[in-house]
């Protein structure tokens, strides 16, 4: 079977307002695609760098600035600069006729304005993909991870399931470590791994991510956001972040994770955070992925009596109490640690403020050197 389209939309320049933007995403995912959205204020370099990293098989842009034509052409530039010329790109916005057709010659391979019809949008993307999908089909040679285009069509390489005897990643240059993040929906995965790999980062690592999202069970779409809690304005050659949707597998995680996530280590990632879905207590598969898994929790999670029941609780080598800044956090993390009979670590963390990530970033490295 055809893999799902992947199509990265993206917000950029400094219109405060993503209402069309949520409702191409919301119409694409609903059409069975993976969409990845990447939130408002981006600029077109972060978002090149995201489609790389994301292999989508069409890169939208949502502008209302009546920037276009200053916007597109430098997507454009950057995609060929990647070694990307071959991403079919799209716009939406306010745009006159006359720019329709300058655009059109410029490559831009479609063109909505507000009187497009939605179905014509779904149409024109998922044609789109489907012919950059048979083209990238006919590839045989296995693609070079040292470059981060390369490495994100590898990834894809790996997900769509192709023959892994024809592809041997080589050893990890260096040590690693992958830490899977896991947590209940609303805890703040997302924005805490996002500050913790900025932390990370300032200390001379070089971060990967895998974020899984859930998959439809109804139209086998996908909306994965995660990267929108991640993403700096500039990017960072030091941060790669891959998007999966969990294609209904249950446990929390995608097919091909831990393959995934070698790879990342392979290309030279020192350390890799794997985020699960918004996970339940019975959600562990990522303890058989992961060298350690930190469980997020908020204020106000659970009780002592909650904290002591098997599954997801059991199978945490850490503890992250996020949000602290909120009022009970001080009763959550004596609940917790009344509830445990050992010594795994507790850290009290505000992402939203950017606290208490500094000791949490020295035990990852001590595992690191473990």
């Amino acid at each position: 079977m055809r893999r799902p389209a992947r199509v990265l939309i993206s917000k950029i320049g400094l219109d405060g307002h993503d209402r069309g933007a949520k409702l191409i995403v919301r119409n694409l995912r609903d059409a069975g695609m993976e969409v990845i959205y990447t939130g408002l204020w981006q600029t077109p370099a972060s978002t090149v760098q995201a489609a790389i990293q994301e292999d989508v098989d069409v890169l939208g842009v949502s502008l209302l600035s009546a920037a276009h034509m200053t916007i597109m052409p430098e997507v454009k530039r950057l995609c060929q600069q990647a070694g990307a010329s071959d991403l079919p790109l799209v716009v939406g916005g306010i745009i006159p006729e006359d720019d329709t057709r300058a655009l059109t010659n410029d490559g831009i391979a479609g063109i909505f304005t507000p009187g497009t019809p939605m179905a014509t949008v779904v149409d024109a993307v998922r044609s789109l993909a489907n012919r950059r999908q048979e083209h990238r089909a006919a590839q045989q040679t296995p693609p070079d991870i040292q470059s981060m285009r390369g490495l994100g069509q590898a990834i894809t390489w790996i997900a769509s399931g192709r023959d892994p005897q024809a592809f041997k990643p080589p050893a990890p240059p260096q040590p690693s470590v992958c830490i899977g993040i896991t947590g209940s929906p609303g805890v703040g995965k997302s924005t805490f791994i996002g500050k913790l790999a900025t932390n990370l980062q300032d200390r001379g690592h070089r971060v990967g991510v895998v974020a899984v999202d859930p998959t439809s069970p109804i139209t086998g779409g996908s909306l994965l956001g995660d990267r929108l809690r991640m993403m700096a304005a500039e990017p960072r050659e030091t941060l790669f972040v891959r998007s999966l949707s969990s294609a209904g597998q249950a446990g929390g995680l995608a097919p091909h994770c831990a393959d995934i996530a070698h790879l990342l280590a392979s290309a030279g990632y020192q350390i890799i955070l794997v985020e699960t879905v918004g996970a339940g207590q019975n959600d562990t598969q990522v303890r058989a992925l992961a060298d350690d898994v930190l469980l997020l929790l908020m204020p106000g999670a659970g009780d002592s009596v909650q904290f002591a029941k098997a599954g997801v609780v059991e199978i945490a080598t850490g503890f992250v109490v996020n949000k602290a800044d909120l009022p009970g956090a001080d009763a959550t993390i004596r609940q917790l640690k009344e509830s445990l009979d050992d010594n795994r670590p507790i850290w009290s963390v505000s992402s939203l403020r950017g606290e208490g990530l500094a000791p949490l970033s020295e035990w990852i490295e001590s595992r690191l050197q473990s």
